[in-house]
């Protein structure tokens, strides 16, 4: 890994020597200012965790010097079974045992916790555009293969999922009419006509659906309720269940009863019964 260059715009200067101490560099374990555990709710409404740890001294094996290490790693679906780690990096500065290099690591961690924030956003919107993609495929190819990406994607990133299908929407609902006389490179993907089961009407299978989704809704809340009594609510837990029972009940406002509006209230429904799984296990563990 290469180290950086001195300094940072806007920031202190990097130390250029052990000036913090009139007796010579400080003793490794006072190289060490601690670091950043913070929650972060993406715009999206993506549940994230960030962590930054400072530690301190290591010895590099690649170049096979010592340097003062930063690592920084990112959690997303925080407090969720299906949580995963999305972004990790270690950042390296020069090894300078003194009271400035401490200060001046403690700006970069500041940093760092802002940059990592930046980085859970433009992820996000590669995530959104990728998930349209998947869809617009499918509505081409009809893939199963295809189908089972943009259904794992929402699994993971339900919230993003949701975004990038009312991003389509919105641009299906803007395109100008096309003429024969101009060519159009690929269609917006016909989101109400996209197929899932002929045997029984859409209709029927949304309406079976939305009820599902309502008992499951009701069975989370109660469950909430019965943990505030006990005093055993989660913040993290509660925040997730609100932001996915909103998601839900947008979702249930959709009046459109086609195939692909029965896959989205399965997928609702399956996060959903996830979350309730949560919440019920909570409920076991304090019991």
């Amino acid at each position: 890994m290469s180290i950086p260059a001195s300094g940072l715009p806007g920031g202190p200067a990097e130390p250029t020597g052990p000036t913090g101490s009139p007796t010579g560099p400080l003793d490794r374990k006072l190289c060490q200012v601690g670091g950043v555990n913070q929650n972060y709710t993406s715009a999206a409404g993506t549940l994230y965790h960030i962590q930054i740890e400072d530690l301190g001294p290591v010895m590099d094996r690649v170049s096979n010097r010592e340097l003062r290490r930063v690592n920084v790693i990112v959690y997303a679906n925080y407090g969720e079974q299906n949580a995963q780690i999305v972004h990790g990096r270690d950042h390296d500065y020069p090894d300078i045992r003194s009271h400035a290099h401490n200060t001046f690591i403690k700006s970069r961690i500041a940093d760092l916790a802002a940059e990592a924030r930046r980085v859970i956003e433009e992820a996000e919107q590669k995530q959104v555009m990728r998930i349209k993609c998947l869809i617009r495929e499918y509505y081409i190819t009809k893939s199963e293969a295809v189908k089972k990406e943009f259904e794992e994607a929402n699994e993971v990133f339900p919230f993003l999922f949701s975004r990038a299908f009312l991003e389509l929407r919105m641009e299906r609902a803007s395109a100008p009419v096309s003429t024969p006389a101009v060519a159009s490179a690929a269609p917006a993907p016909d989101l109400e006509a996209l197929p899932l089961e002929e045997a029984r009407s859409a209709a029927d299978i949304v309406k079976e659906l939305a009820a599902q989704i309502q008992q499951i809704m009701g069975d989370i809340d109660d469950g909430l309720q019965r943990l505030k009594a006990a005093g055993k609510s989660d913040d993290i837990l509660v925040q997730t269940c609100r932001k996915l029972i909103a998601r839900a009940q947008e979702t249930l406002n959709d009046p459109e009863a086609s195939g692909f509006t029965v896959r989205r209230l399965e997928m609702t429904r399956n996060s959903l019964s996830t979350t309730l799984r949560q919440v019920a296990s909570r409920l076991k563990a304090n019991i």
